[in-house]
Formats: C-alpha cells, sequence, structure tokens
C-alpha cells in the first residue's frame, strides 16, 4: 500500500503549531494540542454568524469590500415609526464594527462602491428627495464630489474603488421607474448604455467593465430577470431561481455572484457561475432591505436589514472552495 510519503514526496509534518498558510493536502500533527489536521476545501457554503452593527438600520449601503475581514456599511434608516435617515458610517474589521465619520448627507436607499479604504456612495433618498450626491470616502472621511447626472433612489451600484463606479435603475423624483446607466471615473459621471429593462431596487455587482444586475422591481412586479454588462452594453441572461428585490449581492464580476434575502423577506441565497444560478445555503436571519460586501462570491459579508424588525446582524459568507482545516478522529 502506498504511503503519504509515497503519494505527496514527503513525510506528515510535526509541527507546534498549525501552519499559517496551509495547501490544499497538506496534512500535519500538531505537538501542541496532540492532532492531527489537514487542509481541505468547502464543498457547499455556508453563513456564520458575525458581530452586529452599532446603529440597527435598514437600506443602508456597503462597499465591495476583498472580503468579510473589511467591509464598510454608511447610510441606510431606522424605519417607522420615525423614518430618520442616516449618515451614520461604520467599519468591519472582521470581528466587529467601529463607527467613523459620517456622510456629509444622510440618506437611504443609496448605493456603494469600493472598499474600506477607498470607497464611493452616491444617490438614495433624504426625506422625500431623490438625490444624485456623491462621496468619496478616502479611509477616514468622506467628500462631496460631482452628483450623478439623473438623481434618483433605489438604485443599483457597484465598483472596484472611489475612482470606478457603476450606477444603473432606480426611481427619480417623478417616481419613474429609470433605466439610465452611468460610470464613474474619479471625477464625473458619464451616460452609458441603458438596461433593457427600468427597474428599482436591483442586486448589482461588479466593475465599470464586467458587472451583473439581478433582480429588483419593474411594472411588472418583482423579478427574476439577470442582465450582464460588458463595458458597452447589458445582456439578458439566465433568470434568478426566485424573484426577489431590496436584497443584498457581492461578486467580482459577471461571471460570480452571490444574491441573498429581499423580498418577499427571504433567508434564500443564489449563486452565478457565468452561466446559471443555483440555490445554495439560506441566510440564518431571512430578511429585506440589506446590504452586502466582498469581491468575489467565496467570502462575504452580509449586514442590517428587516426582519421584520430593524435588525443589526452581521452574516460572513465562506463559499464553496473556501479553504477548510479539517481535523482526524479515529471515530
Amino acid at each position: 500500500m502506498a504511503t503519504y510519503k509515497d503519494i505527496f514526496g514527503t513525510n506528515i509534518q510535526v509541527v507546534s503549531s498549525d501552519p499559517a498558510n496551509p495547501v490544499e493536502g497538506q496534512i500535519w500533527y500538531n505537538t501542541t494540542t496532540q492532532v492531527l489536521k489537514g487542509e481541505s476545501a468547502t464543498t457547499v457554503g455556508a453563513w456564520a454568524t458575525g458581530g452586529n452593527l452599532n446603529t440597527a438600520r435598514r437600506n443602508p449601503a456597503g462597499s465591495s469590500g476583498t472580503n468579510y475581514t473589511s467591509a464598510l456599511a454608511f447610510g441606510g434608516d431606522s424605519g417607522p415609526p420615525s423614518n430618520t435617515d442616516y449618515a451614520v458610517t461604520e467599519s468591519y474589521n472582521g470581528t466587529s464594527w467601529t463607527e467613523v465619520n459620517d456622510l456629509n448627507t444622510a440618506r437611504t436607499n443609496l448605493a456603494g462602491a469600493g472598499t474600506a479604504t477607498s470607497g464611493l456612495a452616491f444617490g438614495g433618498i433624504n426625506v422625500s428627495t431623490r438625490l444624485g450626491n456623491t462621496e468619496q470616502w478616502n479611509g477616514s472621511s468622506w467628500t462631496e464630489v460631482n452628483n450623478l447626472n439623473s438623481a434618483r433612489r433605489q438604485l443599483g451600484g457597484t465598483g472596484t474603488d472611489n475612482t470606478s463606479a457603476l450606477a444603473f435603475g432606480g426611481e427619480d423624483n417623478s417616481t419613474a421607474f429609470l433605466s439610465n446607466t452611468e460610470s464613474w471615473n474619479g471625477t464625473s459621471w458619464t451616460e452609458l448604455n441603458d438596461v433593457n429593462t427600468a427597474r428599482i431596487m436591483s442586486n448589482g455587482v461588479g466593475t465599470t467593465t464586467s458587472a451583473l444586475n439581478a433582480g429588483g422591481e419593474g411594472a411588472s412586479g418583482t423579478s427574476a430577470q439577470t442582465e450582464s454588462w460588458n463595458g458597452t452594453s447589458w445582456t439578458e441572461v439566465a433568470d434568478l431561481n426566485v424573484a426577489t428585490n431590496i436584497g443584498g449581492s457581492t461578486g467580482p464580476d459577471n461571471t460570480s455572484a452571490l444574491v441573498f434575502g429581499g423580498e418577499p423577506v427571504t433567508a434564500k441565497t443564489e449563486i452565478w457561475n457565468g452561466t446559471s444560478w443555483a440555490e445554495t445555503s439560506d441566510l440564518n436571519v431571512a430578511r429585506q432591505a440589506l446590504a452586502g460586501s466582498g469581491n468575489s462570491a467565496t467570502l462575504a459579508l452580509a449586514f442590517g436589514g428587516q426582519a421584520p424588525a430593524i435588525t443589526a446582524a452581521t452574516e460572513e459568507w465562506t463559499g464553496p472552495g473556501s479553504p477548510l482545516t479539517v481535523t482526524f478522529t479515529t471515530s
């Protein structure tokens, strides 16, 4: 019978502490804990409870971030009866949220892009006025910059940092559903080709050259429609399995995405592989009007929302294919 050394060309390591960056297939014996461990990969994604927001809210926006160890949450509202619009901004370090400097303009139903050190906030509503206001985050404070060409709330948005973002859809001050798409270059917004179906409260992920617009609410009601952006135009692709709006989403581009929660109030999560959507592990807390952060469908964050009470709940997503350290037993 072939031994571990015969197969992998090395003996099982004997160490006093677990390796910092083990690779898949690596096995070691920890002399401190006296257990045999190995590095595998997750086969099914799962949500785990993270640290709560300091300010419970619905309809916030989030930075795209890099994973669930670094994120930004901003804006949102308290819900009834006061329906207070927030300027509150919080930063997540993988364990807890810390309040940092507020937005210059309090608002809800806004969109966000970027990271925890280079973010962008745009659009939204303050009381009853749809906004075009855009603010850049530099890691410590927000600065007002040039407005969107079309003021709107409940828009979709995505982008990599505070110099590159995409805004699409939403509702203007006449309460008309918009199909307008705009691109941000760090200085100003430029109108581009419209989405095929005007809608509000859709899920946006990706970059200015490779993005998805999924779900939302159009003239005919809650939608499962998905459109893919190639940097020039939108193309209809495979629908979500479950029509939803005002949910959370993350993803790096139009080939990989995660959509979760939404209305009707749900815990459902769907993952996109570039061709089709597949249902995967549910959120622990079913909710709508939440936000997401993370630039992959493998490591992501869900926070805030309404379930039906306004919630501060935060959940961390570890998707299929993520590294997983396992402990071997004799049972």
